[in-house]
């Protein structure tokens, strides 16, 4: 694999909605993120936002992904 590919494939990776949880239920940054210099770690938050934006937009509540697991988070605290 070329590394314009594994680079292309690591910022994919950090700009995805998906985070692991520590033992504690705190969120962790995506792995690919430690593995991105600084140029692509502005270019993974670019692609993100673009993300977020669009699954907004898509959804009828205006919620991206991100939005949807910290509401069903509060909800589940609450409830």
């Amino acid at each position: 694999m070329s590394r314009g590919i594994d680079r292309h494939m690591l910022i994919e990776a950090a700009a995805s909605a998906w985070r692991a949880r520590d033992v504690q239920g705190r969120i962790a940054a995506h792995p690919a993120w430690h593995d991105l210099d600084a140029e692509g770690r502005r270019e993974a938050f670019a692609a993100a936002k673009q993300m977020r934006a669009l699954e907004a937009a898509a959804d009828p509540q205006g919620l991206s992904a991100a939005g949807r697991a910290v509401l069903s988070r509060i909800l589940k605290a609450g409830g």
